[in-house]
């Protein structure tokens, strides 16, 4: 009865972190929620901090939910669906709502734009083959967020916005490999390094669009902040080579 006592509750504290693990996983969705609230009252930084927030949720949820064991605790429970669904709002609708609300393509392109973003982001989410054997993304899957948080921080233009979407589309349905930072094994101390320094540069760049920031220290985040982001697509390119 002791034995079955321990299990019992060992079983009830592992379901428990389970639980815990999908909620911090759902948690992205009110970050979104709340990036949206933010967004359509004109809160144009609060907006991208939250989206902020959910990107680095969905970053590390994954990694705790294979911590907890969360198939295991819960079999019922399908997380990667639950991952889509959340995936979709965040990394597409609410980024396509921030370039038609921002106008951050030509004003005569907006609706073609977000039509062909919301497209192929259905083509994205359908795509068995979307995550590589080797923990890379295939194409680009859809990571329309991080490329509006570009678009913003770059600051280059509407006409290199529109251009920039357009290639991102493209490279959508090409199998170039995009690093996950926190999967790929081999990697995973430099990413991670590198992946923190561009987070703070990253941060204060949005912050610093609202309070201003001596032109030196802003120009020299600014310089790090492309060295980090150079150093991803460096490594994505490279592995993206390497395979053919």
């Amino acid at each position: 009865m002791k034995i079955e006592n321990i299990v019992f509750k060992s079983r009830k504290v592992n379901q428990a972190f389970a639980w815990g693990a999908h909620f911090f996983t759902a948690s992205g969705l009110i970050f979104g929620f709340l990036a949206l609230i933010t967004l359509l009252n004109g809160e144009q930084t609060l907006s991208f901090l939250f989206m902020g927030l959910a990107l680095f949720v969905d970053g590390v949820d994954g990694s705790l939910a294979r911590f907890v064991k969360v198939e295991e605790a819960l079999p019922d429970i399908d997380g990667t669906t639950l991952d889509n669904v959340i995936d979709m709002v965040n990394y597409t609708i609410l980024p396509v709502l921030m370039i038609y609300w921002y106008s951050m393509v030509p004003y005569n392109l907006l609706n073609l734009t977000c039509i062909v973003i919301l497209l192929v982001s259905c083509y994205t989410f359908s795509d068995k083959k979307m995550k590589t054997s080797d923990y890379y993304f295939s194409g680009f899957s859809a990571f329309w967020n991080l490329l509006v948080l570009f678009l913003y921080i770059l600051d280059l233009g509407l006409w290199f916005n529109f251009i920039a979407i357009c290639v991102c589309a493209v490279l959508t349905f090409i199998p170039v490999k995009i690093i996950h930072p926190l999967r790929v094994k081999s990697l995973r101390n430099n990413a991670i390094a590198f992946l923190f320094v561009w987070s703070f540069c990253t941060l204060f760049l949005i912050l610093e669009k609202d309070h201003g920031a001596p032109i030196e220290i802003r120009q020299v985040v600014y310089l790090i902040w492309l060295a980090t982001s150079g150093y991803f697509v460096w490594v994505s390119l490279r592995r993206s080579f390497e395979q053919y």
